[in-house]
């Protein structure tokens, strides 16, 4: 009986298994040999809140974190809270760092009472980092988010499941400009404050499997953040 039951249970775990994995989604599809995306759709049934204002020390502008209403019984931010079942929080912040899974972020000037967003197109912002080193050292202050931008899986929305893009941006938000290629996955970045320069590696579905593995190709690239153009030049250290 012992051992009837060790079967069963082996096969749950087989079953479920595969099944996972048959869920996987590649994050790019192509439909056809030029590359498209499909259009987002909108889910109605959102309900966006936003945080509690972030300053960064230095700066003339407050930073509002826009995200879903993530209703999760398994966290409570306090007592003030009459349902400790809903997380009204869609963000954290840290060493001049908001994290989260957010649909936009917006600002507001210190003294002035305008409100406004950083992009009107779909998104979803993993990570926005002050350069804090480089506003010091060059009186410049600069933002540069991690996120998602298309939806290159084609399931009609955006999430984690999607490639993930770099962008930048003045500390109010405005020239919010891309610096990855559309198709090509951010892998890492880094602020060096020796040259004033943010260097980052993507990688691109060469061969069209769909996934980012190690037969694809490894894009290396860097922007010199006191030009007057942010200008992505590439290069190839390991050739």
């Amino acid at each position: 009986m012992k051992n009837y039951t060790l079967y069963i249970l082996l096969v749950s775990i087989a079953f479920f298994s595969s099944c996972k994995k048959e869920e996987e989604k590649p994050k790019v599809i192509y439909e056809t040999t030029q590359k498209t995306t499909s259009a987002v759709v909108v889910d109605t049934t959102k309900v966006l809140v936003a945080d509690l204002p972030i300053h960064m020390d230095g700066t003339n502008y407050l930073l509002f974190p826009i995200g879903d209403l993530n209703f999760s019984k398994r966290m409570n931010y306090g007592s003030s809270s009459r349902n400790n079942s809903v997380s009204y929080t869609v963000s954290n912040y840290g060493e001049y760092e908001i994290t989260g899974y957010l649909n936009n972020i917006k600002f507001k000037e210190i003294g002035k009472d305008t409100i406004y967003a950083l992009t009107d197109k779909p998104v979803i912002i993993q990570s926005a980092t002050y350069l804090k080193d480089h506003a010091t050292k060059n009186k410049q202050q600069l933002l540069v988010y991690v996120l998602e931008d298309m939806d290159t899986n084609k399931d009609a929305k955006l999430d984690e499941s999607d490639i993930k893009s770099l962008y930048i941006s003045s500390i109010d938000g405005k020239n919010f400009t891309k610096l990855s290629t559309d198709f090509q996955e951010l892998i890492d970045w880094k602020y060096l404050e020796a040259n004033s320069s943010i260097y980052f590696r993507t990688a691109e579905d060469t061969n069209k499997n769909g996934e980012m593995d190690s037969s694809d190709k490894i894009y290396y690239s860097k922007v010199n953040l006191l030009d007057k153009e942010w200008k992505v030049e590439t290069y190839n250290p390991a050739e």
